[in-house]
């Protein structure tokens, strides 16, 4: 099942992308994609319904984060062992965590704003995992069971204020517009994240190619993880690292200007298309 909320942004409604991949308006049975509509039961109830008998979203709508009120928004730091070589930094013996601003959450195809004074704002395709059900020491085994189902983010950094302002990396992670999740969140029957190819083009040259199956902590033992130091709650986030093909890493490196444009994508998750500007 691919969910999905739609609309002008802060007015987004839910909906569902039927077998036509049309939006399937699901505004009359459930407020938002969030909360406890996430967890199994809620889940459940959304499976059983004929996305026939839901009314078709306007033509052209546009795509909102595919999950709202987002609490938690975690983020898994050199999590590929490539990347974390292109960075310059060693692979971590235990994932390295930080925090995106719930409030840099956009959708999509949302406009990408550089922050002001910005001269190193980068980006990373990463496969993001959508929590369901309230998970507190849970065990890596069971950790699927709380997981609703996962989407593409790209998680955008300011480098400078990441690595060179003092500090935790947190502060170049949350700046507005930098959390785009979307356009879909697919249920976890519908993906095996073992292997899927992620990609990320600028100006239409492929900077990133890589796939899930490099990374060094697999999504359950991150969900059982964190579990240990912090309660995650339904319709939390956890962007879970990014595969080698960031502009830092390049020499020399590059970053984003206004105008550029992105096409971001991982397979069976759909497709973010962003535009940079000044903020």
């Amino acid at each position: 099942m691919k969910l999905v909320r739609f609309g002008a942004a802060g007015a987004e409604k839910p909906g569902l992308i039927d077998a036509d991949g049309k939006i399937r308006d699901l505004s009359g049975v459930v407020p938002d994609i969030a909360g406890d509509v996430l967890g199994r039961e809620g889940l459940k109830r959304l499976a059983a319904l004929d996305p026939k008998s839901l009314p078709l979203a306007p033509e052209g709508s546009r795509f909102g984060a595919c999950v709202g009120r987002v609490g938690n928004f975690i983020a898994v730091g050199l999590n590929y062992a490539d990347h974390a070589a292109e960075s310059g930094m060693a692979v971590p013996s235990e994932p390295v965590l930080f925090n995106k601003a719930p409030s840099c959450v956009v959708g999509p195809d949302d406009t990408i704003l550089i922050p002001r004074g910005s001269e190193k704002t980068d980006w990373e395709v990463e496969l993001a995992v959508v929590i369901g059900e309230r998970a507190s020491y849970v065990s890596e085994a069971d950790a699927l069971n709380y997981v609703a189902g996962y989407c593409v983010c790209n998680d955008i950094s300011e480098r400078a204020y990441q690595l060179e302002r003092g500090g935790q990396w947190t502060k170049g992670k949350g700046c507005p517009t930098f959390g785009p999740i979307g356009p879909w969140l697919v249920t976890t029957d519908e993906v095996d994240t073992a292997d899927l190819a992620m990609m990320l083009s600028v100006n239409g040259e492929r900077v990133q190619n890589g796939s899930s199956s490099t990374m060094v902590f697999k999504v359950p033992f991150l969900v059982h993880y964190i579990s240990q130091f912090m309660a995650l709650e339904p319709g939390d986030v956890i962007t879970t690292g990014t595969p080698p093909g960031v502009g830092m890493g390049m020499k020399p490196p590059r970053y984003l200007k206004p105008g550029d444009r992105m096409e971001v994508s991982i397979a069976g998750l759909g497709v973010q298309r962003q535009v940079v500007a000044a903020g």
